[in-house]
């Protein structure tokens, strides 16, 4: 089974401006409203990409309950818990000349609420895959991710981690089975400057040398490459497209690694279906549906 876990799920609310007006009101042209959080979009592009999962994490207030409702309307399985105070947040995402984005802060999480989530997780199975995203809260101790490993170390379970910064170095000890920073994010782990797709393979065997199996690094417009633990390294272009929204592609970069590994279990096969993913996202504004991971596909696949 697919777990995926998202701490502090929101509703995003993206509104498209031709330009952002700072001291002045604006008018939009067009908004829309999405559940959203990283964990809850890789449930979400799973769903659409044919496997199933459930996202967990914590929703609270009126908020919470649209965010579940949502969820549920598009096929995921969820058991959120639901805090007693507070409400999820509300992300609002401008899309105008710039893109800008105001996040919210979310619900406090209490030390009864962390019990009951170790009380859910210590259900997993052997052979589950459990994928960790996101930033933690402040409400949280720092070391969520590692923590949360540590206690399942020795069950049998898969992690995927999409993190930043020392969450997510403290996890690698317990051997993830990918992690997925992004060029900038690699670069400040080690505090170098990157300046070919060279650097960042001898940055992600680092990451390797310090326990991770797997490591994809996107780059944006410019690409992704994998590093994978049978020793081969692989880089591919993104496929054309027009950027329309870039909430949720590198969550469905990994939503679609996931699918494609579990498909194929071929790891370059695995990278192109999470490429081709992420960027069906980006041109979208929704997520990623199967009809248009497939046409990049064969666009990629052609050149």
């Amino acid at each position: 089974m697919i777990y995926t876990l998202t701490f502090n799920p929101a509703l995003d609310y993206s509104v498209f401006l031709d330009e952002l007006k700072v001291s002045e009101v604006n008018r939009t042209k067009d908004d829309y409203i999405l559940a959203g959080g990283k964990g809850i979009n890789v449930s979400i592009v799973l769903k659409n990409l044919g496997f199933d999962s459930t996202a967990l994490g914590y929703i609270a207030g009126f908020t919470g309950d649209e965010i579940e409702r949502e969820i549920v309307e598009k096929g995921v399985t969820c058991d959120f818990i639901k805090l007693e105070k507070g409400h999820s947040r509300i992300n609002v995402k401008i899309k105008a000349d710039q893109e800008t984005e105001i996040n919210g802060r979310g619900p406090v999480i209490e030390d009864k609420d962390i019990e009951a989530l170790y009380q859910q997780l210590g259900k997993l199975q052997a052979g589950d895959l459990l994928i960790l995203s996101g930033n933690v809260p402040a409400s949280l101790p720092q070391t969520m991710y590692h923590d949360i490993m540590k206690s399942l170390q020795n069950k049998g379970i898969d992690f995927i981690v999409d993190a930043t910064g020392e969450s997510m170095l403290a996890t690698l000890e317990y051997r993830p089975f990918m992690i997925k920073p992004n060029h900038h994010e690699i670069a400040e782990l080690f505090d170098v400057e990157v300046k070919s797709n060279e650097d960042i393979i001898e940055l992600a065997k680092k990451l390797q040398a310090k326990g991770a199996r797997n490591v994809v690094v996107s780059m944006a417009g410019a690409g992704a490459i994998l590093v994978g633990e049978n020793g081969e390294t692989a880089y591919s272009q993104t496929p054309k497209g027009t950027l329309v929204n870039s909430v949720g592609a590198g969550d469905s970069l990994v939503a679609g690694f996931v699918a494609g590994y579990l498909e194929t279990k071929d790891l370059e096969k695995a990278f192109i279906n999470g490429i081709c993913t992420g960027s069906a996202s980006a041109f979208s504004r929704d997520l990623a549906t199967k009809e248009e991971v497939e046409a990049l596909k064969k666009q990629l696949l052609e050149k």
